[in-house]
Formats: structure tokens, sequence, C-alpha cells
């Protein structure tokens, strides 16, 4: 998920709306991510320093492995990125990501949103942009 900003408070309430109590978050030690304990959430620093050496940490492989695929997701998918539109795509990756071991469920639970959704005007799709 896309936080409003590196603050600590805008991290504090993306724990607390999108982290279970009991995980274990890990960051590189940038202050704002030891608020996720108001979430209740372990939380592990490896400072990694910066510049491209900090990237390739071995702590952080798989991270920097996911953020790539969405890059490159995102990029192989869409001809052209509007900024105003990245939370939209992020949203479309996130649920992918997360039912990419049951790839056989997507499309019948695409059809089942489909029917049960009643329509929604432009006007009020157009207040999600803004969501963080």
């Amino acid at each position: 998920r896309r936080v409003a900003g590196f603050t600590g408070q805008a991290i504090s309430r993306f724990a607390l709306r999108s982290l279970d109590p009991s995980c274990a978050v890990v960051s590189d030690g940038l202050a704002c991510f030891g608020h996720v304990s108001d979430a209740g959430c372990a939380h592990d620093v490896i400072r990694t320093g910066s510049g491209p050496a900090a990237a390739r940490s071995p702590a952080f492989k798989w991270v920097n492995t996911a953020l790539g695929n969405i890059k490159s997701a995102i990029v192989g998918t869409y001809r052209a990125i509007s900024s105003k539109h990245v939370p939209r795509y992020l949203a479309e990756f996130e649920y992918r990501f997360n039912r990419r071991y049951d790839l056989a469920s997507m499309i019948p639970r695409l059809n089942w949103a489909a029917a049960h959704t009643p329509p929604m005007p432009y006007r009020l799709l157009k207040l999600a942009e803004n969501a963080g």
C-alpha cells in the first residue's frame, strides 16, 4: 500500500490499518518505521547505509526483488503511467500478488465481484484517486 509519506504518523496509520499485531517488521532503520510498534508489531532494524551496496544487502534481497517485479509488472502492462492512477496500479498488483498461489480462483472471484457490485458513477470512482 502507498503511504502518505515517510512520517511516524503515516507509518502508524498504515500499520494499524494493514498489519497484524503478531507480524515482525524488518526495516533499514529509517526513524518513521519504528512506529509500526503502534500496531503491536515487533520491529527489527538492519542498518544498511546508503548507495548501491545497501541495495545489495542480503537481508533485503526479496524486498528488492518484489519491488523490481512490481515495477516490471506495471511498466509491462500499461503503455503510459499516470501518477494520479498509481494507487490503482498498485492495488491491482497487490490483488494479484496476494492470490498468486490460487490463480484458478481469480477469474471466478472477479466474475462474482462484477455481478455483485452495483454501478458506480465516474465522480465516485475519482474520489478513490486521492486515497492514500
